[in-house]
């Protein structure tokens, strides 16, 4: 199972400007009996951040958004080579649609109707 994790919040310029329901995504990844955040920050720079439950609770609360996908990790997900949040969050999950370039496009797309 991976969790794509969605805000509406972030410091960066360019998607304040162009994204316009969420700015922002990161996928969570469970590793062992831990999950695991990749935080996009920069090209070349990727966080991981360990969450608990109760972490994902206090980032419900502040106001992020969660899409549960039931399937597991890509084999060749390799984080460093990601250009964007939501190219980071493509890798995770498999899909190579190019026209997918913001967040709320990838939520559009793996959210359930």
């Amino acid at each position: 199972m991976i969790i794509i994790a969605f805000s509406g919040k972030t410091s960066k310029l360019l998607p304040q400007i162009f994204c316009n329901h969420f700015r922002h995504c990161a996928p969570i990844v469970p590793h062992g009996n831990k999950l695991i955040m990749y935080q996009f920050t920069t090209r070349n720079n990727i966080a991981t951040i360990e969450l608990k439950n109760r972490d994902i609770a206090i980032l419900r609360a502040h106001g992020w958004q969660f899409v549960y996908i039931p399937t597991d990790i890509q084999h060749d997900f390799n984080p460093e080579r990601a250009y964007s949040c939501v190219d980071l969050s493509k890798r995770a999950i498999g899909i190579n649609n190019l026209f997918i370039q913001t967040p709320y496009m990838l939520y559009k797309y793996i959210a359930p109707q």
